[in-house]
């Protein structure tokens, strides 16, 4: 079973920036969609961005234009890079491979790696 490694959340003031990196213990090399998901307090966790095995992106209207996601699949990393943060990017950030035609995911949760924006 593959296992999910978040990192690189942290503080940051609002208009500020940050990248999240995802580790998987095992390939991504054929996994066709990976994605970033986020969670904020109080809330559900929602889809923010995913990427295909050919490097074609979707994201969601709140982050469109401000985040990006990028894979490594030779060093089974995935990537999200956030610019012109806001306070409601405030969340959990998780990654992991959607099933596509479902709202379920191929992977365990990871731990996640919290982002907090300040106003």
């Amino acid at each position: 079973q593959v296992q999910l490694v978040e990192s690189g959340g942290g503080l940051v003031q609002a208009g500020g920036s940050l990248t999240l990196s995802c580790a998987a213990s095992g390939s991504i090399l054929a996994i066709n969609r990976m994605a970033w998901y986020r969670q904020p307090p109080g809330k559900q966790r929602e889809l923010v961005a995913t990427i295909t095995s050919g490097s074609s992106t979707n994201y969601a209207r709140s982050v469109k234009g401000r985040f990006t996601i990028s894979r490594d699949n030779a060093k089974n990393m995935v990537y999200l890079q956030m610019n012109s943060l806001k306070p409601e990017d405030t969340a959990v950030y998780y990654c992991n491979a959607p099933l596509d035609g479902t709202t379920l995911v191929l992977y365990s949760w990871g731990q996640g790696t919290q982002v907090t924006v300040s106003s």
